[in-house]
């Protein structure tokens, strides 16, 4: 073996170690997926809620209610976002019998938080929202009111989105209230 091939050899085994570390050093110390070091940043008596801005919209369950007088608006409503491939669980009138003025009100809990922001974009960033910290389920109330005239186009949303500020770009909006970042 001449005296260059050594060499070659050992430089690429320093390269290949020295890359082993920094991959090593990269994964223990990466903070973006550790949600226990999310978990521990909770205050006390705060309740964990999912922030992030849903990928899909097929992941977010909602309940379609009719605040209004007009006759079958919460199905109509129902299909138009069946049609945008969100999954919807109930298509009724409001069971708490609220008259809604606005375009619509969103009631959510803490498993909802990012999913009811996304949902507000296709109401233009016009809705009311209706957080409780007291609820358990992962499903938003979606209440059309008598401002409602259509959900947004597509290309609306993603403007919407945009025009709600840089939190939700990075597509994690504000904390409610008692709530802090599950990192979910």
């Amino acid at each position: 073996m001449t005296f260059a091939r050594i060499r070659s050899l050992v430089l690429v085994a320093v390269l290949l170690l020295a890359a082993g570390v920094l991959v090593v050093i990269a994964i223990t110390r990466d903070t973006q997926t550790d949600s226990a070091h999310q978990a521990q940043a909770c205050p006390a008596g705060y309740v964990q809620a999912n922030l992030r801005l849903p990928e899909e919209t097929r992941t977010i369950k909602i309940n379609v209610y009719n605040a209004t007088d007009t006759v079958n608006l919460a199905t109509n409503v129902g299909t138009d976002f069946r049609n945008r491939k969100f999954t919807v669980v109930k298509t009724a009138n409001d069971p708490l019998k609220k008259a809604v003025g606005d375009v619509a009100v969103l009631r959510y809990g803490p498993k909802t938080v990012g999913a009811a922001y996304l949902l507000d974009a296709y109401f233009l960033n016009a809705a009311k929202h209706e957080f409780d910290i007291a609820r358990t389920d992962d499903v938003v109330d979606v209440v059309i009111g008598t401002g409602f005239r259509q959900l947004a186009t597509s290309t609306e949303v993603a403007q919407a989105v945009i025009a709600a500020g840089p939190a939700f770009v990075d597509r994690h909006p504000p904390a409610p209230k008692g709530t802090c970042d599950s990192g979910f």
